[in-house]
């Protein structure tokens, strides 16, 4: 019997492919499926690329910025591969790896092929720059007619994407999170904050994301510096372009003592397990895995009141929503938690029992269910 193939396609292999998609790997792996992935390596030299539950490795160089010369060079290769493998099903994520892939499998749809796009955040949203809207907008309603399957992940998107051409529409709440991993860990929270060096009347927040205008670092500090309160401590997970800026920006601020960019962390559950309340002050989010994993850890959250946060956080039961360039408000909703410490624990519950909604079993066997009834 011949075995059924499915084709993942995205931009980067390290920061998507394998952040996102072994589970659903894993999932047509254990089915029996020969599974194929296109999209380029971003491993960095001395690292091997390296994607489990993959058979089949196609490297393709595309461009993040959809107009360039490097996306036609990938359109071209893809078709010739969706061609040649007659895949099953092509899935689809990333703005411009779906714009090639969709355009790509467009003629072996005739002959059964299924294109799935998962859009992990439409780069049209609420608040979005009209650059953004008169580019990425029309462009998705367009490939929406080479699609028979469009997933949202967020409420929004879902909300807008009804008035496109894709044959089916359906909203399913992320890609997971794994609740082995993270979650609340027992006699972890005290070794932890001794190595981070928050004594016990100290009052810790994290945040984790790149380090970058998008997940807007720069909110928080300077609610920080607004505060004047000694006994709160910052620890920002992440890396990129900014760091040198916001260094700069915590001297400035005479916030050494109290503000720590870590870099990047292998042990960022027992980061979350030594804090006492997870920031996210996004200008823009799909569905913030960050954020569902500091819930799954029994963090309260105070996060920016944009498309996916809300989808995650329900006003005063599991946290605050903000304006996202409100510097007062986000002082504010710091300066009332840590003053009613005493009361987080019935937001941590709140937290831990939304999450379980979102676990990686719950939206592995819902894919499932799809991917059989498109067949």
């Amino acid at each position: 019997m011949t075995r059924k193939k499915v084709l993942f396609v995205a931009t980067v292999v390290k920061m998507h492919i394998n952040v996102f998609h072994i589970p659903m790997l894993k999932w047509f792996h254990d089915q029996g499926w020969e599974t194929h992935v296109c999209a380029k390596d971003d491993f960095d030299a001395d690292e091997t690329c390296e994607i489990p539950y993959c058979d089949y490795f196609h490297e393709t160089d595309f461009a993040r910025f959809p107009l360039k010369i490097r996306n036609i060079k990938a359109y071209r290769s893809m078709k010739k591969l969706i061609e040649k493998e007659k895949f099953d099903i092509v899935y689809c994520h990333t703005p411009v790896g779906a714009a090639v892939a969709r355009l790509a499998a467009a003629s072996e749809r005739r002959n059964g092929t299924k294109v799935i796009y998962m859009a992990h955040g439409f780069h049209f949203f609420k608040g979005a720059p009209l650059a953004n809207w008169l580019l990425y907008y029309p462009a998705e309603k367009f490939l929406s007619r080479f699609t028979d399957l469009l997933i949202t992940i967020n409420k929004e998107d879902y909300g807008r994407a009804k008035s496109f051409h894709m044959k089916r529409l359906e909203y399913i709440p992320g890609v997971g999170i794994d609740l082995n991993r993270f979650s609340v860990l027992p006699g972890i929270r005290e070794e932890k904050r001794k190595e981070l060096n928050i004594s016990d009347d100290e009052f810790a927040l994290v945040s984790v994301g790149e380090l970058s205008r998008r997940k807007n670092h720069r909110v928080v500090i300077e609610a920080l510096h607004q505060l004047e309160n000694r006994k709160i401590k910052y620890f920002i997970c992440g890396c990129g372009a900014l760091e040198n800026e916001l260094k700069d920006l915590i001297k400035e601020y005479g916030l050494n003592d109290q503000i720590f960019l870590l870099g990047f962390r292998k042990d960022i559950p027992e980061i979350y397990n030594a804090c006492d309340v997870f920031v996210f002050p996004s200008l823009q989010e799909g569905l913030p895995v960050a954020m569902m994993e500091a819930m799954a850890c029994g963090l309260p959250v105070i996060a920016s009141n944009i498309r996916g946060n809300s989808d995650l956080i329900d006003r005063k039961e599991g946290g605050y929503l903000i304006k996202p360039t409100n510097v007062d408000g986000f002082a504010k909703g710091i300066e009332k938690m840590e003053k009613n410490r005493n009361r987080l624990d019935g937001i941590k519950r709140y937290n831990l029992n939304k999450i379980k909604q979102y676990r990686t079993e719950e939206i592995v066997d819902k894919m499932a269910e799809l991917y059989q009834q498109i067949m």
